[in-house]
């Protein structure tokens, strides 16, 4: 079997995906670590010698689901959505080891600072060109990353390029960029963000159809054909910076969000790879002997409380709601038994773990005395679980519902809507309950995104002073010791305040034939399209 895990980590970063990115696509949850690597990420295969890469060939790929465009700001950059494709189309700046969570710089030869985080310089491979001939060069990254920061955008990665107060282009192969408040690890937001994807200017002034008829990137591969809801159609591109790379000819990319759909194909030879989502496949996968490579992760998907409103804007109702679920139960019901159960928000091997518990379960009796409690004074927990419209976010739903039934008090209504409605009601705060997920590696930015009080994307609404002036110490800090203290607070926070029901890791993997070889992932589990090799 080769689902492989690895405990060295020497370093973390966060992310949060909102209900609307990782619920849509995901059919499952869960966690784990990636196989080792000799590149600065992580490299997956058999662990063999399989000798060196041989070119030639087609790609077949199974993702979860399909672009609505394929312009960088309408995309995502994590394992399970549009990753491999961003990675394809647009190439990377740099990559982080998804163990050590070192650099490697591919178009960028650098990307420092040397005044705690107030400035970076970004320095280009020189002479890189888009795939028509173009000029990838500061100008273009700087068109990019001003374009990312503008408000009707409407780009997953606006809550990243707020960050940066200003770009200016020293030379044709250096950006000086100015952050709007220091953060020294504003690198590693770059490699899990799509500030990583630049693409052409001049082609981005186009219409949004027009681009997406010719995208113009610098990546590996380029667009031949996109057949919406079918396929789209990739051929190597020969101008590519980093040759012999790409090794295959061509890929071919289909898109499913029924991860039973996605590893029957694998398993009777319809595709080559296929990412993964469900923690219950990805068992399947191990039992059949499977390579299955999955991107460390910590944090993970969590049943979140609203604190704008009642009935959680008062901590007894949180704290009682979370008492009473019993996330083993819950984890059979929605994931059946498979999905790991994050205990606490970083894993033992990280250097930011303390024995700080996530869960606040399994407390029936003091749940049931907080419910009487709320109700002797007139506040009966009466809430809604908004759910989004996936077998699986029901089931969640669905599975509290059941479990609170049990308990005086409490009533739980359901309500399941499509996604892009979700999305609105998480947007405009909208909900009582809602499913929302953390990927927790080098911890700054989305943990700050989402947890601190004057963070925009705090959709929750939760308002703790501590909690916020810990995100901002770990935030500026260089110094490990001083973030592993601040971090250490964040998790005693989390287990004062009851933001949310930890339920389950979550899986950022991919799934390979026997065939496939040199699969690498970096950030959330992004895969890199130009080291994929077929072997006869």
């Amino acid at each position: 079997m080769m689902f492989r895990r690895k405990t060295a980590w020497t370093a973390l970063c966060a992310a949060v995906f909102s209900a609307a990115l990782v619920l849509t696509a995901c059919g499952g949850a869960g966690g784990g670590t990636a196989g080792s690597s000799t590149s600065g990420s992580s490299t997956s295969g058999s662990g063999a010698d399989v000798g060196d890469p041989v070119a030639g060939g087609v790609g077949r790929i199974y993702q979860v689901s399909e672009p609505r465009s394929l312009d960088p700001a309408a995309m995502a950059n994590n394992w399970a959505n549009y990753g491999f494709l961003g990675n394809a189309l647009y190439g990377t700046l740099m990559v982080n080891d998804t163990e050590t969570f070192e650099i490697e710089y591919k178009m960028a030869e650098d990307f420092s600072t040397t005044d705690g985080g107030k400035t970076f310089t970004l320095k280009l491979q020189p002479d890189l060109k888009f795939s028509d001939g173009s000029p990838l060069d500061a100008a273009a990254v700087k068109f990019n990353w001003d374009r990312m920061r503008e408000p009707g955008l409407g780009t997953t990665s606006q809550r990243y390029a707020v960050q940066i107060a200003d770009n200016t282009v020293l030379d044709p192969a250096t950006l000086k960029v100015t952050l709007v408040e220091p953060n020294p690890h504003f690198g590693q937001i770059v490699t899990v963000s799509v500030l990583n994807w630049i693409a052409s200017p001049a082609a981005l002034a186009q219409d949004r159809a027009a681009f997406d008829a010719a995208p113009i990137g610098a990546g590996p591969f380029t667009l031949t054909k996109w057949t919406r809801q079918n396929t789209i159609e990739l051929a190597k591109n020969p101008a590519y910076w980093d040759a012999p790379k790409p090794y295959l000819d061509t890929l071919t990319l289909r898109s499913s969000a029924d991860t039973n759909q996605r590893y029957n194909t694998l398993t009777t030879g319809g595709v080559d790879l296929t990412v993964e989502t469900s923690w219950e496949t990805l068992a399947k996968a191990e039992d059949a002997g499977l390579t299955t490579d999955i991107a460390p992760m910590g944090g993970g998907q969590y049943i979140a409380f609203n604190f704008r409103r009642a009935p959680f804007d008062d901590e007894r109702a949180r704290r009682a709601v979370a008492l009473a679920v019993d996330v083993d139960a819950f984890n059979v019901a929605v994931s059946n038994g498979k999905a790991e159960i994050p205990q606490t928000l970083f894993p033992e091997s990280s250097p930011f773990y303390s024995d700080i518990s996530l869960q606040s379960t399994g407390d029936k009796e003091e749940a049931q005395r907080l419910f009487d409690e709320l109700a002797a004074e007139g506040k009966p927990v009466s809430f809604t679980f908004t759910a989004f419209q996936s077998s699986e976010a029901t089931s969640a739903a669905e599975a509290v519902q059941a479990q609170l039934s049990a308990f005086d008090n409490v009533d739980v209504k359901v309500d399941v809507v499509e996604s892009t409605v979700g999305q609105q009601l998480s947007a405009a705060k909208d909900f009582d309950m809602i499913v929302s997920a953390v990927l927790v590696q080098e911890p700054d930015s989305d943990l700050w995104n989402l947890f601190h009080q004057a963070a925009p994307a705090n959709f929750t609404g939760i308002k703790d002073q501590a909690l916020s002036d810990a995100l901002d110490a770990g935030r500026v800090s260089e110094s490990q010791e001083e973030r592993k203290v601040a971090y250490d607070i964040v998790q005693e926070r989390f287990a004062a305040t009851v933001p949310g029901i930890w339920y389950a890791r979550v899986p950022t993997s991919v799934v390979a034939g026997s065939n496939v070889h040199g699969v690498q992932l970096y950030g959330f589990g992004s895969a890199l399209p130009e080291e994929l090799w077929i072997s006869e």
